[in-house]
């Protein structure tokens, strides 16, 4: 099962037989085996187009930018509507306009969390420690009935995320993590597959998400992945709110002004009248 879901498409690299492993061991082969971090760090900007599907055949086309060091715009098309999460490096903004806002407002905590963590071009493994996170090697656990390297990762924040890795070629196959929505903690299930290489690095062309234990998940497949395009900064930027134009009164409605009223005219100072003696 776990061959279907793993497509590591052009990766000529051999197997490695299962030895005792460390944490610092898995990540450096993952590194290796998707390319090195030499071209992964050449890697300025990407530019992710695909489609999204979810329950009962429901579809939208998402673009997803990154670029360097941390910013990150998210589109979702859908029905002639795009709506927008954004993140440009300080603070992070939506547009809904399905909820009939058309305005850019801010990101809710969890909302926000969300969105720091894809502002993360190259993932959570890359450079681990320079970004304070703390990975951990737990040990073997199934994935689909095949045996995988479970590794707990730690953010500087708080959230915690379980990276299952491939036995063979070291690569992430499932993420589990675990979501606040409305109040509530919720675990989910990422599985990623169809590796391809872009620019030198191989990246995951497939994902699909859903709540653990439940049988509904979303898929998300992209078309193309472009590295190193030119993206401007203003891509990841609230847009100015959109001001109503000022509306002409009704004629009709509108009551005629009063004439300005004046003071009366006082007389004016006569001049004296000379007289001759």
């Amino acid at each position: 099962m776990r061959r279907t879901v793993l497509l590591v498409a052009g990766m000529a690299f051999l197997a490695v037989p299962l030895v005792a492993q460390t944490a610092d061991d898995i990540v450096a082969k993952y590194i290796k085996t998707v390319g090195g971090m030499e071209k992964i760090e050449a890697v300025k900007t990407l530019r992710r187009t695909g489609k999204f599907t979810g329950g009962g055949g429901f579809q939208a086309v998402v673009v997803n930018e990154n670029k360097r060091p941390d910013k990150v715009r998210e589109d979702f098309s859908i029905q002639g509507m795009t709506g927008t999460t954004a993140y440009d490096g300080k603070s992070g903004w939506k547009i809904e306009p399905w909820e009939g806002k058309k305005d850019a407002e801010s990101l809710g905590e969890e909302e926000m969390k969300a969105i720091v963590e894809d502002s993360d071009l190259d993932g959570p493994l890359f450079n681990y420690s320079k970004k304070g996170n703390k990975v951990e090697y737990i040990g073997m656990e199934p994935v689909e009935g095949t045996d995988a390297y479970k590794l707990k990762v730690t953010l500087p924040n708080g959230d915690v995320f379980d990276y299952f890795m491939d036995t063979d070629y070291y690569v992430p196959i499932r993420i589990n993590s675990k979501r606040m929505v409305r109040g509530e903690e919720r675990e989910y299930e990422t599985s990623l597959g169809d590796y391809k290489e872009v620019n030198g690095w191989y990246l995951p062309f497939s994902s699909e998400t859903g709540a653990k234990g439940s049988p509904n998940s979303a898929k998300t497949t992209y078309e193309k992945i472009e590295a190193n395009v030119t993206i401007d900064d203003s891509r990841f930027e609230p847009p100015p709110v959109k001001t109503q134009p000022a509306i002409a009164p009704d004629a009709s409605s509108t009551p005629p002004k009063k004439p300005d009223q004046k003071m009366p005219a006082t007389d004016a100072k006569k001049p004296p009248v000379s007289r001759e003696e």
